[in-house]
C-alpha cells in the first residue's frame, strides 16, 4: 500500500465493479461472442450480421443521441432493436427480440469468476463500514454473488451520468447520509474512479492490478490518496 495523500476519516467505502473486484476481460469477450451468435440465430435475415455492423449502429445512435453512452445497457438494447428493424422485423418483433437479446446478454455477462479474496475482503470491510457499488457498466452483482455486501448499487444511466461525472458519487453520499469527504472510493480507472471521485471531494484508492506506474500511465491526472496492488490490502485500514 502506497500513500500519496493523507487519509481522513472513513465512514463508508464505494467500489467500482469491473476489473476492480474481478477480472472482467474474458467474460466480456465471451459475452460478445455469444451475443453475436444469438443475433445470427434469432432470425434468418440476421444470419450474416457482424460485430462491425453492431459497432456502426452504436456509433450512429451516439451521433444522434450523444448522452446515450451514459446508459450502456439501453444503448446496447437500442442498437440490437435497430439491427432487427433494419433486417425487416416489425417494430413489435424488434422490441421483443431486443428484450430477448438482453436477457441472453445478462446471462453470459454474469458468468463472472469472483476470487475468494474479493469475497473475504468485502465481508471483512462490510462489518466495519457500509459499502456501495458504483458502476458505469452493466454488471449485476446479484447475479454473481456480490450484492449482499453492498447497501445498494448505483448504475450509470438510471442513477445519473457515468463516472467521472459526479452524479453517482453525490447520490451515494446522499443515500448513505455521509459527507463526501468521508467516503473512500476504490477503483482501477485513473480517470473515472480516481480523478472523478477526488474532484467531487471524496477520497480515492487506486487498485493497480497490472503493475502500472502513475508517472507513466497516460490517463494519470490526479494522485489517489492510496494505491494498492490487491484488494485484500484494504483490510489493513480496519
Amino acid at each position: 500500500m502506497r500513500f500519496y495523500r493523507p487519509l481522513g476519516q472513513i465512514s463508508a467505502l464505494t467500489f467500482d465493479l469491473d476489473d476492480t473486484l474481478y477480472d472482467n476481460r474474458q467474460v466480456i469477450l465471451k459475452t460478445e461472442q455469444e451475443s453475436l451468435a444469438f443475433l445470427r440465430n434469432y432470425h434468418p435475415a440476421l444470419s450474416g450480421f457482424e460485430s462491425s455492423d453492431f459497432l456502426q449502429l452504436r456509433h450512429a445512435l451516439r451521433k444522434t443521441e450523444p448522452d446515450i453512452y451514459h446508459d450502456v445497457t439501453e444503448w446496447r438494447r437500442r442498437a440490437v432493436e435497430q439491427a432487427m428493424l433494419q433486417a425487416g422485423l416489425s417494430a413489435e418483433e424488434a422490441s421483443v427480440g431486443a428484450t430477448a437479446a438482453m436477457v441472453n446478454f445478462a446471462k453470459w455477462r454474469s458468468r463472472i469468476d469472483v476470487p475468494q479474496e474479493t469475497h473475504d475482503t468485502l465481508a471483512a470491510l462490510a462489518e466495519r463500514w457500509p459499502l456501495v457499488a458504483i458502476t458505469n457498466g452493466n454488471a449485476q452483482p446479484e447475479l454473481f454473488g456480490l450484492s449482499d455486501y453492498f447497501q445498494f448499487v448505483l448504475r450509470a444511466g438510471p442513477d445519473g451520468r457515468s463516472k467521472p461525472f459526479a452524479d453517482m458519487y453525490h447520490l451515494a453520499a446522499e443515500r448513505l447520509n455521509v459527507p463526501l469527504g468521508q467516503i473512500l472510493h476504490v477503483g482501477d480507472d485513473l480517470t473515472t474512479d480516481v480523478a472523478g471521485s477526488i474532484r467531487c471531494g471524496m477520497q480515492a484508492c487506486w487498485i493497480n492490478l497490472f503493475e502500472g506506474s502513475l508517472m507513466q500511465i497516460n490517463d494519470s491526472r490526479l494522485l489517489p490518496h492510496i494505491e494498492i496492488s490487491r484488494l485484500a490490502s484494504l483490510t489493513t485500514l480496519i
